[in-house]
Order: structure tokens, then sequence, then C-alpha cells
């Protein structure tokens, strides 16, 4: 360990005593009240893989925060003690603290569910339920703030019953009704809880002297800060009124968490923060408080991490992403078995079920979410039942994770791919701007492969039918990937563009092409770039296009540019990069014809047509599976050359990346295993119903 040991130095927290310096902050995960003994597993796996503290996601206190659709934690009454204390039974079976962010969303919280009144500092438009409500909440009372602290202080003491060691105070994030009266643009009261700071931090200090006094001597008591909202003198900021409101508390809580705000800030892509992004802004926190310090910035290295201790900005190294990407993190440092760390890649799709009410995921780690429900562990896989040698015929995310797994399992692989250098798309779209990080996909599982004699590694091994046949192979996996379609078919049109052969069009595979090859061969001049992908190849090439000097329009079907960035909290920012290169928008288009000089396009609200000019078009549609190989192997699976025959990730149905790790992982469990296809693969949390 060595040079990590501070690390590994114990942390007092008020009456508790965290085991090391890391820290699992409160993070979102889809599992929440709805799915507790999936979320107890997904836990407690990460206090086994060392982490000293691990929290919950935000936990409703009452039926006035129902934060419905989206699944988070509850605990309304007595009756959802049972569900949590799972959760704690699982963290503290190895020794960790475990902790509770109880949360009253104030006018976040729509109240779907309960259809009780959203309450907030004043009556102003709900933010929460999915987006522009048309609600408002009633501007609280006296009574109404009573009640909250009242509901407040039974939550913590059923906190503390469910078995709880921290239990936080919640001002983060722009989510809470804490840090709603804090800020000057939702609080323009003008009595007890508004208008000068004092008045405005009122609040906050009540539910901490609140819970102190409740469950104090028992549990350790948090504050989570935002400590600013990155909207200048609109906000909180950290040189501004946030370091007054720690000065104003400094010594109240046993620990201060401390981050940004929003959760946009909070939790930036790998492509617009760098690892340790946040410390800027936080840290000036220590040098007012004599209390532990935690923060967070996506550390993925323990240099960094241990660089964050010695310059005193932190006491405690915060993690959501990194701990979901690698739960044994911390345990890989302690033995010495860096190269084993799965980095997280910064990509946000652990985000992104969060608002789709999912169960999380994550690109890195195919096992995130399925601890319980198909008994996944990160670090160990069952032995194989029968010693096979299998061909994995692709090296891309899901061949390579497919291969690698199938090593871990001692079956001998033969991983070949047509292309010299490995990775598949993510080898690729790794060199396209700010998606650096996506090539640990890759890095992370060519270096386990390394270490497995079991897995013999062929590139630039192009396969036909009987190329696999003449090899005695019995059984063969096929990830073959997927191509761009140059012909513009999409979800929108449904069919091909008219037109589409007219010339000068191009697929980002073309474009891609050039980056792998280190040549540039895109006309100058007005480039169209049609977006009927939504996710962020279309935005990227616009912006790769615009730096090199092209005239570039983005047209897109939907609303918004790269739609579905909205859920990796990354659509206002590329929107406002392609802004800046002077890219222009088109929204609401389809792209129904284009000839040799023009691109024709057509409202998707009444159809009116426009005509756009253009040299080039850069189509960003469908993809086409890659199955030839495939197909051709079905007759020898059929009269039983084959023992078995697999098609996995994008060849079988173009995805996200993080699902072609899954296909990959899926397939290398499932191989030699019997399968019932009748049946559901994974387990469902039931509830009982009285007969």
């Amino acid at each position: 360990m060595g040079d990590y040991d501070v690390l590994f130095e114990p942390v007092r927290i008020g009456p508790k005593v965290a085991p090391n310096r890391f820290y699992q902050v409160p993070h979102c995960n889809g599992l929440g009240h709805a799915r507790p003994t999936s979320l107890a597993a997904m836990r407690g796996i990460k206090a086994e893989g060392g982490w000293g503290v691990v929290c919950t996601e935000e936990v409703e206190i009452h039926p006035t925060s129902d934060l419905a659709p989206y699944v988070e934690g509850r605990l309304w009454d007595d009756d959802d003690i049972a569900g949590l204390r799972l959760m704690t039974e699982a963290v503290h079976e190895h020794g960790s603290l475990a902790g509770i962010e109880l949360t009253h969303a104030g006018l976040d919280a729509a109240n779907h569910y309960s259809r009780m009144t959203p309450i907030g500092p004043r009556s102003e438009g709900v933010l929460g339920g999915g987006g522009f409500e048309p609600a408002q909440t009633r501007a609280m009372t006296r009574r109404d703030f009573a009640d909250v602290r009242r509901w407040h202080r039974a939550a913590a003491v059923r906190a503390r019953d469910a078995g709880f060691d921290i239990v936080y105070c919640y001002a983060a994030h722009g989510l809470t009704l804490p840090m709603q009266l804090l800020s000057r643009r939702h609080n323009d009261r003008t009595d007890e809880y508004g208008g000068s700071l004092e008045n405005r931090v009122r609040f906050l200090r009540e539910i901490i002297e609140d819970t102190k006094d409740a469950v104090g001597h028992d549990c350790a008591v948090a504050v989570r800060l935002a400590v600013d909202e990155l909207v200048g003198e609109q906000g909180i900021t950290h040189d501004g009124e946030a370091a007054e409101i720690v000065a104003m508390l400094a010594e109240l809580p046993d620990l201060w968490d401390v981050n940004i705000s929003d959760w946009s800030n909070d939790s930036a892509t790998s492509r617009f923060a760098a690892e340790g992004h946040q410390e800027p802004y936080i840290a000036f926190v220590k040098g007012l408080t004599t209390k532990p310090v935690v923060g967070v910035g996506r550390y993925t290295s323990p240099d960094s991490m241990v660089s964050a201790v010695r310059r005193g900005v932190l006491d405690l190294i915060g993690a959501a992403r990194p701990s979901i990407a690698d739960p044994h993190l911390p345990r890989k440092i302690r033995e010495g078995r860096l190269e084993e760390i799965r980095e997280c890649i910064g990509c946000n799709i652990c985000v992104a079920t969060d608002p789709k009410s999912l169960p999380i995921r994550c690109t890195q780690n195919p096992t995130m979410g399925e601890e319980w429900r198909r008994s996944w562990h990160p670090e160990r896989i069952p032995w194989r039942r029968n010693d096979s040698a299998v061909m994995v015929v692709g090296a891309g995310p899901a061949g390579l994770e497919a291969a690698r797994a199938l090593g871990q399992r001692g079956h001998r692989v033969d991983l070949l791919d047509a292309r010299r250098r490995l990775g598949g798309r993510v080898d690729r779209e790794a060199l396209l701007p700010g998606l650096a990080a996506w090539r640990r996909v890759v890095d992370w599982r060519l270096g386990r492969i390394e270490a497995m004699p079991e897995v013999s590694v062929y590139p630039e091994s192009p396969m036909t039918a009987d190329d696999v046949l003449a090899s005695d192979a019995r059984h063969v996996i096929v990830a073959t990937g997927a191509t761009w379609r140059r012909d513009g078919r999409g979800r929108s049109l449904g069919h091909a563009v008219d037109g589409w052969d007219s010339g000068s069009i191009l697929t980002p595979d073309d474009i891609l092409d050039d980056l792998v090859a280190g040549t540039w061969s895109v006309p100058d001049g007005r480039v169209v770039v049609y977006d009927d992908d939504h996710y962020v190849m279309g935005g990227l090439l616009a912006e790769l296009l615009a730096v090199r000097g092209n005239n570039v329009t983005l047209v897109t079907p939907a609303p918004l540019l790269s739609y579905w960035t909205q859920f990796t909290l990354e659509q206002e920012r590329i929107e406002l990069r392609l802004r800046a290169l002077g890219v222009d928008v088109v929204v609401r288009r389809t792209m129904p014809r284009v000839d040799g000089s023009s691109v024709v396009l057509a409202s998707v609200v009444d159809g009116a047509e426009t005509v756009l000019p253009r040299d080039v078009v850069v189509m960003v549609a469908d993809r086409a599976p890659v199955h030839d190989l495939h197909d051709a192997l079905l007759p020898a699976l059929e009269d039983g050359r084959l023992d078995s025959l697999r098609l996995i990730g994008d060849a079988d149905a173009p995805n996200l990346i993080a699902q072609a790790v899954f296909a990959g992982h899926l397939a290398a469990r499932e191989h030699g295993e019997a399968v019932d296809r009748d049946a559901v693969p994974f387990r469902r949390e039931r509830f009982s119903v009285p007969r």
C-alpha cells in the first residue's frame, strides 16, 4: 500500500468512526423504496469492496415530498423502516458505516402519487415531477415549517432505528427545501425565514439542531451543502454567501458534505469536466470548520485522492460514479492491485436511469444493479461447468467483455478482430472531442485479458464462415458490431431519405475512419448534420466539423439537439458549446430529400418544407447490424458442426455501449449453463397480497 496509507486512516465523525477515507456519497439508483432487496445488495457489495461509509440516495421524509415518478428512498412512517434496515445490515456486515440522506424536496416535489399540496418558500411553479408541471406550490406558513421540522425529526429517529450511523440534513442540488430557502431566487419571504442570510439559514440550522437533539448521541449528523450554483451573483457562490453559511454553522454538524449545484454541474460528464473539477469551489470549507469534510470530483486516481487529502482539500474522498464503476476500488488500492481498478469513464449512463425510474446500470460495470436480481458480483463469477474452447469474433465492447468474463470462468478463448486496433466502436469514438476517457472501456478489458493465459487475441483476423469452421471451433460468439446507415433511415422517417445517393453523403464511420487514419477527407463548405440518433454522435460531429472550419448546420426532428443527453445531464452544455462555435441548430425538422446542392427539411408539426443549401450531408440516423457471419454459420449449428452460436452487442441490436458490455457479460455467464428461454431470467421483488 505504502503511498496510499493515508487513505486508510480512520476518521471520527461525531459519535462514529469511519474505518477509512473512502466515502460513497448519496446517489440515486432507481431501486429505492420499490426494490429494497436490490438496493441492499448493491450497497452491501460496496461495503464489501472497502467503502468506509456507504449512503442511501435521497430519502423522502413525508408524502408532501413525494418525488414520483422517480423511485427514491422513502421513510414516511414506521412501515418503511424494515426495507431500509436491509441496507444497514448489508453495510454493517462488512464493517462500514451507513448514511441516510433525509430529504424534503419542497418545490421540487410535485406529489403526483400522494396528491398532497406541494409546499415551498413561496407560491411558484413546481420544478420536479418531470419538468414544466402546470402546478404551483403553496407558500409555507409557520405551521408548515413546524410540521416539516417535526417530520424531519421523526424520520431521523426512524433512521436511527433502522440502523443508520450518519443522518443527513440535505441542502444541495437545488432539490431540497433548505437550499430553496437559502436561495434569493426562490425565497422572497419577509418573515423570519426570509430576507437576511441569517434568516434564510434559519430553517437549515433548525433541522440540524433538531436532528442532533433527536439522534445525535447515537448517530453522526451530516450537512450536504451546495457551495456554488455556478449562476453568478444570482445564486450562492463559494466566495460569497456559501462561506458565510459555513461560518455560521461551522461546528454544528459532525460532517460537511460539500459540492456544487445543480446536479448537472455536480455530476458533469468527463467530456465537460476533469477529475477533481470541484476543488476550486469546495477547498475553502476546511479552513472554516474543524469537522471532517467530504467532497466529490469523480476521483478515479489514487494519487489524486491522496493529493486532495494531503493538500487539505478533503478529509474523506467522496464518490458516487467511481463507486458504481468499481465497487471494490478501495480494496484494490489497499491490496496494491491498481491495474485492476475499473475506472469510471464519466459517461453518466448511471445517471440516465434515474429519470426513467429504472434500476441503475453502468458502462464499465455490467453487474451494477444486477447484484440481487441476477446474483452477479463485480469481482466473482462462477467457474465453468465444463471445459470448452470458445471463439469470439469481434473485439469491440461486447466481444472484449465476453472474452474477458469467459477467461475469468476458466474457458479457453480465441478473440479475433478484423482490425489491427482492438476496441471496435469504443476505440474509434474515443477519438472524438472530449471522449478520451471512454477508452478506459477497452484498456481495462485488454489489461485483464493480457493477464489471462486462457485468452488468445488475434487482431487483423477477418473471419468468414469457412474460416470459423476450418478452425474446428465448436462454440462461437459473434460480436461484429454495426455500421452507420448512409441512406438516413431513422426513427423519424422510417425510410431512406430520397436522393441519399446524390453525392457527398457521409456517415459517422467515414469521419471516424479519418480520425483513425490521421487524415481528413471532408470537403470544405456547408455541412448539414442530420441527427436522428439523438445521443452524442450528432453533436460531437457538428463540433468537430465546426472546429475544423466548416459552416455547420445541425438538423434534428427532436425538440432539442442531442435530445437523449438530457438524461446524462449534458444537453445544455452540448447546445452551449455548439452555439459558441457558430453551429446553426434547426429542431423539429425531418430531412425527406437531398439533392446535389441542397436538402429539403419538413416540419414535424405541419409538414411545411424549407430548402437549405449544402455541400456535404452527414447522416446520423440508424445503424445496420453486421450479422452476416452469424447468419452464414446458422446451418452449421443446425447440422451439428457447431455446438453453440450466439450473436451479441450491436450486431444483435445496436444500442448504447453499456448495453453491448452487458450483452457480452451475459453471454459469458450463460455459456455452458442451462438457460430456460421461457422463464423470466432474473428475480423480481414482489409484495405479498393478502388472500
